[in-house]
């Protein structure tokens, strides 16, 4: 049997007007990840996400409108990657609520956006939940859903995004516990720590909090205008200029070649006038953004042909992968036909053989990495703190395949715990590993 291609899921959020920083820390390199081979790309819209934060109906369209024709502006080709929106699928939320019965409550107070919630209303001295909205505790259980519906084996996210992904192999984890099977694989964070970060017109990090972005597809003279108004020092021309901090600089070297760059270099090493070099960044920037501004001109003149394509895409997705998996669920669950309840199949999850004990890699709020071994609601081992999530994750394979002795792990027995007990749980997934192997 072949093995199925590797499945990167990218979840894209709704909310205001794409700019520069947007396109070259997300979209470019996005795009050129969707054509590797062997990979099933997933790129979806997520409009229910958006909800938390924007209720405003007329913005929550016209963004969907504006990102949806960006991304296949920018070149994201619907024939080759599922393109879709969140709310398209609605096994989705189903799904979030069959993970949200197994979902600790405690793993959620400890999410990032919570806390940092909580943490501003005791600073202003509110109530711990003054404003906190059900839909913002619930967020990372919609993630864990929108992730797992499809079973992707790597998100690429921020590293303020780690956490979630986290807490979706927590729910797979445990839903696999209770019912018995390993309806999920659990998914990998996919951090790349080379994604440029652009700075804004004022130096700052491009963001729409700091009023300072260059918005992607504006009209060639508002770019230009946007790129002369780029704050610089006063130095005159022939004045040598340094490319350490230079916005403009570093905006230049995002959308030029290598020898570009090392020419823009030596001109400000040279002393080339201000204006001259907003001149040669406006001319590599509107190189690459002109047939790009273009194509996404067509389609915002065209919304029912995007509507189009991003509900074929939601549609063939449920069909191929949603519908079936709820579907399998529901029984597990037991939501179930009452006719067919006297024939329960032989190999029933839960009352026909026990789920093996499992282990849990974590994140805490020290921002430290840990896994624990349990089987059911026991803690068998906890281990030590990990600087990094492979280092954690290694340590456990090497636990798994006997090259580290139980007494030479950085980790300590439950309470109450055992030598013996969890040498039983190491031998119970070897056989699980190895029937699994067979299978």
């Amino acid at each position: 049997m072949s093995q199925r291609p590797q499945r990167v899921l990218t979840g894209i959020t709704t909310s205001g007007t794409p700019h520069l920083g947007n396109y070259v820390g997300a979209v470019r390199p996005a795009i050129t990840a969707s054509r590797a081979p062997s990979t099933e790309s997933f790129y979806f819209l997520a409009d229910l996400h958006s909800l938390i934060k924007a209720q405003d109906p007329a913005r929550t369209q016209r963004s969907t409108l504006e990102i949806a024709a960006t991304w296949l502006a920018a070149g994201l080709d619907p024939s080759k990657v599922w393109f879709y929106r969140q709310s398209d699928v609605p096994e989705t939320t189903e799904l979030m609520w069959l993970l949200t019965c197994v979902a600790g409550k405690g793993i959620l107070n400890r999410a990032h956006a919570y806390k940092a919630a909580v943490d501003k209303n005791r600073a202003d001295g509110e109530d711990d939940d003054a404003a906190v909205t059900a839909g913002l505790f619930m967020y990372p259980v919609l993630m864990a859903a929108d992730i797992l519906i499809f079973n992707a084996d790597r998100v690429p996210v921020g590293r303020d995004q780690i956490q979630h992904i986290e807490m979706a192999r927590d729910f797979a984890q445990r839903f696999n516990h209770v019912y018995g099977r390993d309806w999920f694989n659990l998914p990998e964070a996919a951090i790349d720590d080379n994604v440029a970060t652009l700075p804004g017109l004022d130096g700052r990090k491009m963001s729409k909090s700091y009023d300072n972005t260059i918005p992607l597809f504006v009209p060639q003279a508002q770019l230009k205008k946007l790129v002369f108004s780029i704050l610089t020092d006063s130095k005159m021309p022939g004045e040598a200029k340094s490319t350490d901090g230079s916005a403009l600089f570093q905006l230049y070297q995002a959308f030029a070649t290598p020898d570009e760059t090392a020419g823009f270099a030596a001109a400000f090493a040279d002393g080339i006038g201000w204006g001259d070099a907003k001149q040669q960044l406006f001319d590599v920037v509107e190189r690459e953004i002109a047939p790009m501004r273009e194509r996404y001109e067509d389609l915002i003149a065209r919304p029912g042909d995007i509507e189009d394509t991003l509900r074929d895409g939601g549609q063939r997705l449920r069909e191929r992968y949603a519908i079936p998996l709820l579907r399998e669920l529901r029984d597990a669950v037991g939501l179930r036909n009452l006719g067919s309840a006297a024939s329960i199949p032989s190999d029933a999850p839960a009352s026909a053989k026990a789920a093996p004990p499992a282990f849990k890699q974590y994140r805490e709020a020290d921002g430290k990495f840990y896994f624990k071994l349990v089987d059911g609601e026991r803690v068998l081992l906890q281990s030590a703190a990990f600087d990094a999530p492979r280092d954690a994750g290694q340590t456990i394979a090497r636990l798994r395949r006997g090259e580290l002795a139980l007494a030479d792990a950085p980790a300590t027995l439950g309470d109450g715990i055992d030598a013996a007990t969890v040498q039983t749980a190491f031998d119970a997934l070897a056989a699980a590993d190895a029937e699994k192997a067979a299978s």
